[in-house]
């Protein structure tokens, strides 16, 4: 299972004393704060640049002149708006620096939570007490990995205070912003000793010193030799701590680490400057933006009033509730930009609904989860923000290919929910529906749907790039739940906010550390070599696709989509362009094959969501999938070999 939650288990979320709650919840004000600051340095940004391009163009046109004249000096005020640019030359550099700031602070709270992405299928297999000594290791790990960086990133900042670099925007020293790194691992290096204290604790001490001493034998290779083979230790190591349970971001830094200890790759000071570098980028500050866009107005409402007007539109016919589930699931995915929010939005709702309609608890369930795996298809997508930057791929031709293959997987799905109900005999809400109903159900969704056509219509447009959009977009979900629909509260949003930060954190150092795995493959020419062995076997364009297909598919069932879309892309990449498959086209096919993921036995993440709200069994609930399953992959097939419906709308 891959995990996303907190490990209440440890008494993390106790009350206790005063001091202890406030050294606990450090991080917290500066994570809020960071994100809402985020949110309205882009807004003014984008607001201030859009106006002073529109002011630019009302004086360049041939009647400003004459209608001014007497008035003001034409050229005076172009001089003036022209000069005026440097007002915003800050906002993009500021809200970066203060973008890997509270991503990195945030990452040591789900390591005191034991939050994060996880392939723990053996660890929960093992006796408890089992258990309990491989977490030893597994912090054991994570410490020497966050103290390493620490460490490198202090040598860092002090080589800047001796050579002092300036940016170029705000005029600083780079060692202000690169303090992250010192001050960010170190934290993360407490915050990982207190997770051994409150495990040790708790544990006989002989399992204490077996878990430490694991710790030791898995560096102990690399500590007796420098002469190993780099593409051994890289994917050997890797292999190794997924299969402990190491979260996969920090799987991939140690894997990374320790092929450059043991195998001289590169100098080791180097990956503390990656770890900076690789997520100081504008368009990967879109994944946190778009998540709070999300998280803000699925508090604020709503969800529920796209939940409704779902219901107006198909709630009558047979399985009504069910396809009103998948309408709103669709809608939503046009917020979310993720599966598992997608999921527990809507069915916190439609599930509850179904289930007192009388539908079976695991069709509701199943149909949700299913549904929510829209969530990544339907622009915008987080998955296609990760792609579009491991790919340097246009992330608004992707947004814009993902729409057709997201309609047609929603409509398969309700297709296959119509026929289901109708055998079963569960029939829609019998109750008035008339074209005043349906217009009284728009007007309460209108500021819903005013999303997708703020977000598609602002990049598409040439008004927004897709990182100004999210921003825009989750600065509208704050209006509307604070002063329009009036259901966020300051205590929803602080809560809302530490969400968001939460889980865009965990895929920020996922891609730093990736890119630290990345670098290593492309110096070793990895890529390439696997790419000339599967040439090497055939050459032909749709059996190299249907291989792909597979192998995603099945990677798909034990590790999660942006963490395979990082580590795979630089492999499978290469392949797919050289035989004549475009980026865009084969982007939209990987993002398909790694949302079946989400649904898939036994770690779908969108199963264990739903399987919490509906209060039934995930082996139960993986019995009811089969056939939504199947559909799902005959709708990524029919995507996968006609490359036209993914690229209709470029």
């Amino acid at each position: 299972m891959e995990t996303l939650k907190l490990d209440s288990a440890l008494g993390h979320n106790k009350p206790g004393r005063p001091l202890s709650r406030l050294l606990q919840d450090f991080e917290k004000p500066l994570l809020f704060t960071g994100l809402l600051a985020m949110i309205l340095i882009i807004n003014y940004q984008t607001f201030f640049r859009y106006t002073l391009s529109a002011l630019l163009e009302l004086v360049a046109s041939p009647g400003f002149g004459p209608v001014v004249e007497g008035l003001i000096d034409p050229e005076a005020l172009r001089q003036a708006l022209r000069s005026a640019a440097g007002w915003g030359i800050w906002t993009e550099e500021l809200a970066r620096y203060i973008f890997i700031w509270i991503s990195y602070l945030a990452v040591s709270l789900s390591i005191l939570n034991r939050s994060g992405i996880r392939v723990d299928v053996l660890h929960n297999r093992l006796p408890e007490r089992a258990q309990a000594t491989l977490w030893i290791a597994i912090d054991g790990c994570t410490l020497v990995l966050v103290s390493m960086f620490a460490v490198m990133g202090a040598d860092y900042v002090r080589m800047q205070l001796a050579m002092p670099q300036t940016t170029p925007a705000l005029q600083i020293g780079y060692y202000l912003p690169y303090l992250i790194l010192p001050i960010g691992f170190g934290l993360m290096a407490v915050r990982t000793l207190q997770s051994l204290w409150r495990q040790g604790r708790a544990m006989p001490l002989v399992s204490v010193v077996l878990g430490l001493a694991l710790t030791v034998l898995l560096f102990m290779p690399v500590l007796l030799s420098d002469e190993w083979s780099a593409t051994g230790l890289l994917f050997g190591y890797f292999v190794l701590f997924l299969v402990l349970g190491v979260p996969i971001a920090f799987a991939l830094g140690l894997a990374g680490l320790v092929t450059v200890l043991g195998a001289g790759t590169l100098p080791v000071d180097y990956l503390a400057q990656i770890a900076f570098s690789s997520i100081d980028s504008f368009p990967i500050m879109a994944i946190p933006f778009f998540i709070a866009a999300g998280v803000f107005m699925g508090a604020g409402g709503l969800s529920r009033r796209l939940l409704a007007l779902g219901d107006e539109l198909v709630g009558a016919l047979p399985g009504g509730m069910a396809l009103a589930s998948i309408m709103t699931c669709i809608f939503f995915a046009a917020i979310s930009g993720s599966g598992p929010a997608t999921v527990a939005a809507i069915g916190s709702i439609t599930i509850p609904a179904m289930i007192a309609r009388g539908y079976d608890k695991y069709f509701a369930a199943t149909v949700v989860a299913c549904a929510g795996a829209i969530g990544v298809i339907i622009p915008p997508s987080n998955p296609f923000v990760v792609y579009g930057v491991s790919a340097q791929v246009s992330i608004g031709e992707l947004f814009i290919a993902g729409i057709v293959p997201g309609l047609i997987m929603g409509g398969a799905l309700m297709v296959v929910v119509y026929v289901v109900s109708k055998k079963n005999g569960w029939y829609g809400e019998a109750r008035e529906r008339s074209l005043k109903t349906l217009l009284a159900s728009t007007w309460q969704a209108k500021w819903a749907l005013m999303v997708p056509v703020i977000v598609l219509g602002g990049i598409y447009g040439g008004i927004m790039t897709p990182t100004e959009a999210a921003a825009v977009a989750a600065f509208y979900g704050l209006l509307v739940g604070l002063f329009i629909h009036k259901e966020l509260s300051l205590a929803s949003l602080w809560h809302a906010s530490q969400e968001a930060v939460g889980i865009s954190s965990i895929i920020i150092v996922l891609m730093a550390m990736a890119t630290i795995f990345g670098n290593i493959m492309t110096i070793e020419q990895i890529p390439e070599t696997i790419a000339d062995l599967i040439l090497s076997i055939t050459s032909n364009k749709w059996a190299i696709l249907i291989m792909i297909n597979l192998f995603l598919l099945w990677i798909g069932i034990f590790m999660e989509a942006l963490a395979a879309i990082v580590i795979l892309t630089p492999i499978l990449l290469p392949l797919v362009t050289a035989v004549g498959v475009d980026p865009v086209h084969f982007g939209v096919m990987m993002v398909m094959n790694l949302a079946i993921g989400f649904v898939t036995p036994p770690v779908g993440v969108n199963l264990f969501v739903a399987s919490g709200i509906a209060r039934v069994s995930i082996g139960g609930l993986a019995r009811h999938i089969w056939l939504y399953l199947l559909v799902m992959i005959a709708v990524l097939l029919l995507i996968t070999y006609v490359p036209s419906l993914s690229l209709l709308l470029l």
